[in-house]
């Protein structure tokens, strides 16, 4: 007697029901309060301060004579520790200011659910009233360098000068995405996604933006991942991606900036690729660019030193 067989479409949806069984054992995993964070992630000098009906995640280090400070901006998905290399090369000679974004890090999702350009402006504003500062460089990185020049543009007297590290600004369309992004941007996955974040997820899409992967360490992957479950923050990705996470050109907008301006860009960026970077030095009527080769997207966290170096004199020639 013969054995009846299968058909090969049922095996192949057992194989496929599995495999995804599988991912979501390897990959589930529940918001953690920020109390089971802050041990690692905010030991002094972090404090909490109360801003915007939020407790914002905050470190003002440094110098604390610097007339002029630093405020450190980081950029989406990254948190101000993304900064920490920058403050180990400046704390002698300057003030340095970082927080955790609305949506990001341990300062958490914003109460009103607000992730637009302009909101994030209000908050830095916010965040200078708080700590009295009357004016200061504004330093960005990709989303935070999009915020850094919105913010030269609506409070031209207390933004003295910028750095914008890879900024966005131009809507340009990127070479590659990473990973968690891409699957972010998809509101079909977005109930799957609020559960589930397996952890070479988070490194794989860091790899992605290093011009260098082998450059991301497990104690680099361990932050992204860490931070990425504090409660509220993976679905305040998925709302700041709904909102928009490309920036329109703005081209005609950024040339009515009249700060000095440095700009510093990972000559290997594969998110926001190197033309932007030079439109912003033909637009910007104060600009000068400096490209770092070898490295990506964050050049600051990548080779923290190389863009200090880079920096320095910009900073110098600029202090009053």
């Amino acid at each position: 007697m013969k054995t009846k067989r299968r058909p090969w479409w049922r095996i192949l949806l057992v194989s496929i029901l599995l495999l995804i069984l599988g991912l979501v054992a390897l990959g589930w995993e529940s918001d953690r309060p920020v109390s089971s964070l802050t041990e690692r992630w905010a030991p002094p000098p972090s404090t909490f301060v109360e801003l915007q009906g939020l407790q914002v995640h905050l470190r003002d280090q440094g110098n604390t004579d610097d007339p002029l400070p630093l405020v450190l901006i980081h950029g989406t998905s990254a948190s101000l520790h993304t900064w920490q290399g920058w403050v180990g090369e400046l704390a002698a000679e300057r003030r340095l200011i970082s927080a955790d974004l609305p949506g990001f890090g341990l300062t958490g999702p914003d109460p009103n659910r607000d992730y637009s350009i302009e909101r994030y402006v209000r908050f830095i504003d916010a965040l200078l009233d708080h700590l009295q500062v009357e004016q200061a460089v504004l330093v960005g990185n990709s989303l935070g360098g999009w915020i850094a020049w919105e913010y030269a543009l609506a409070h031209p007297q207390r933004a003295h000068s910028l750095i914008l590290v890879d900024a966005a600004g131009y809507g340009s369309m990127p070479k590659q995405i990473p990973i968690g992004f891409q699957l972010a941007r998809n509101e079909w996955m977005r109930p799957l996604l609020e559960k589930l974040l397996p952890r070479f997820l988070v490194r794989d899409s860091v790899r992605q933006v290093y011009g260098d992967p082998e450059r991301v360490t497990d104690d680099l992957v361990d932050r992204y991942f860490e931070l990425s479950l504090r409660l509220g923050n993976r679905r305040a990705l998925f709302d700041r991606f709904a909102q928009g996470l490309g920036s329109p050109d703005n081209g005609e907008r950024i040339a009515r900036i009249a700060q000095p301006t440095l700009i510093i860009w990972g000559e290997l960026d594969r998110l926001i690729p190197l033309s932007d970077g030079k439109r912003f030095a033909a637009d910007l009527p104060q600009a000068e660019l400096v490209v770092l080769e070898g490295l990506g997207h964050v050049p600051h966290e990548e080779d923290a030193l190389a863009s200090v170096n880079a920096s320095r004199n910009f900073l110098d020639r600029h202090a009053q």
